[in-house]
């Protein structure tokens, strides 16, 4: 008892071996991947949410500045007139770019593409781009367009979020504006938001592992109760069979092809029981039908050796019925090696043969056997097929010989009918004998089988004829059948493939 519950114990314990293993290690793999993919979506397109937002917010605050303070003459680096302190870029004091983001940096590209840093005092450094760079933005803008930011880095390293906007307007004799930001603290609310997320991730495959778990067992548990089941299934018990509506699609399939095999092996063993009960009972009548001649044997040379030798009839009477018993041994040997050739790999020396000119040459041997009976021949011309035709005769033969055996010797009638259809020829043997009844219709062709009516030794026989017969017929790809009704005779068919 301790084997099987040490077995079960390893189905239920973890393994890296295990199916359960397996799969949780692979979907802990696959949610883990797409829990990355998107943390990484999640980076992107925050990042760019993010960026877009401030460039939104810069173009609408370069989009407020005064009038007054968008003049040609305070961007070219000439200081005004009236006041000039408090309208010095820069300089926080009038309606400068100061005013509006104390840590953004503001340039002024003319349209020779000459850059001035105007924030340069308040230890901004505005970032550069190339001329060709700004004569593309200046030649794609368009007011209508969404906000359009770069990302650039100045000459001290720092990286910035830059917006480039066109002047237009009274005063001003064109040029652009670029306006920048360091991009340092949109990254760590980025880097916060990804952190943050990182953390529920971690989270949810933690509280996924717990949960998936349980779901797991219990979803493998239809496979463990197969699992046990298969190891209590033996030669004893292959009638059992498995439930197929479990509500899983796949163990429900592999369920019924476990069914199917189960039903294939019940039926191979029962195959094997009956043939193993077949050749016991085989062996037994061999066995019985060999016992009697040999028995009578044995009482004759037992007599001859007791003094009949000396006396000539009694020798005669004895020699000739040893002569006969042995003649009866070597026919149930032959039958019986004959069958086992059968059995094995039927060698068959075939060539067109013509039934019935084949049955017409049997007719003289057939009017011997018959005796006093009546004999009807009904034949078809001209029926051809490639056969055995030692072996066809053999077929014939017996049959004959059963009929006569089971027909009075002076008032029984045997008809053989020859016919043909479209692909298969048909002969039978008919007789108005006793008849064969119902029970024993289904045995005729076993091997030593004969019916209560036919054990008597004056009809002879080991019941081995009609089993060749059978054996020779379907050999031949054809089909050997019985019709009887007692009181009315019997009706022996086979059938044959025709050219």
């Amino acid at each position: 008892m301790s084997g099987p519950r040490s077995d079960n114990k390893q189905y239920e314990r973890i393994t890296p071996r295990s199916l359960r293993y397996q799969l949780l290690i692979r979907s802990i793999f696959i949610l883990a991947a797409l829990l990355m993919l998107i943390g990484g979506l999640q980076y992107v397109i925050m990042k760019d949410f993010l960026y877009r937002n401030q460039a939104e917010s810069m173009t609408a605050q370069m989009r407020g500045f005064p009038r007054d303070f968008i003049r040609m003459d305070l961007f070219s680096g000439r200081q005004p007139e009236e006041n000039p302190d408090e309208t010095r870029p820069g300089s926080g004091r009038s309606g400068g770019p100061g005013l509006f983001l104390p840590d953004a940096s503001f340039a002024y590209i003319d349209r020779s593409g000459n850059f001035t840093d105007l924030t340069d005092e308040n230890g901004i450094l505005s970032p550069r781009l190339s001329s060709e760079t700004y004569m593309n933005i200046e030649e794609q803008f368009s007011e209508h367009a969404p906000a359009n930011y770069r990302i650039a880095r100045a000459e001290d390293g720092t990286e910035q979020l830059i917006v480039i906007r066109p002047l237009s307007g009274p005063g001003n004799t064109g040029g652009m504006l670029q306006m920048g930001t360091i991009t340092g603290p949109l990254q760590d609310v980025v880097m916060r938001q990804l952190l943050t997320f990182a953390a529920l991730s971690l989270l949810a495959l933690a509280g996924g592992l717990a949960l998936y778990m349980p779901v797991l067992r219990r979803t493998l548990n239809p496979l463990d109760k197969m699992v046990k089941a298969v190891e209590r299934t033996d030669a004893e018990n292959l009638a059992e069979r498995f439930p197929v509506q479990q509500g899983q699609l796949e163990i429900d399939r592999l369920a019924e092809s476990f069914n199917s095999m189960l039903g294939r092996l019940e039926m191979s063993f029962e195959a094997e029981r009956d043939a193993k009960e077949q050749m016991r009972r085989f062996i037994a009548d061999a066995s019985h039908e060999l016992r009697t001649p040999l028995t009578s044997i044995h009482g004759f040379l037992e007599v001859l050796l007791r003094g009949a030798a000396d006396k000539p009839e009694q020798l005669y009477a004895a020699l000739n019925s040893m002569h006969g018993e042995s003649k009866r041994i070597k026919k149930l040997v032959e039958d019986l090696l004959l069958l086992a050739k059968l059995d094995r790999a039927p060698q068959l020396q075939l060539l067109e043969t013509q039934l019935d000119v084949l049955i017409q040459e049997m007719e003289p041997h057939l009017r011997m056997l018959a005796g006093n009976r009546t004999l009807h021949f009904n034949l078809t011309a001209d029926i051809r097929g490639m056969y055995d035709p030692d072996k066809i005769k053999q077929v014939v033969l017996n049959l004959f010989h059963n009929a006569v055996q089971h027909t009075d010797p002076d008032n029984g009638i045997i008809t053989l009918i020859l016919s043909a259809g479209r692909l298969h020829s048909e002969l039978k043997v008919i007789d108005n004998g006793p008849g064969i009844a119902q029970e024993h219709l289904p045995h005729v062709f076993d091997r030593f089988y004969r019916s209560d009516s036919s054990r008597t030794r004056k009809h002879g026989g080991a019941g081995l004829g009609l089993s060749i017969s059978q054996s020779i017929v379907e050999a031949h790809n054809g089909a050997i059948s019985v019709e009887s009704e007692p009181g009315k005779g019997c009706t022996f068919r086979f059938t044959l493939p025709i050219l």
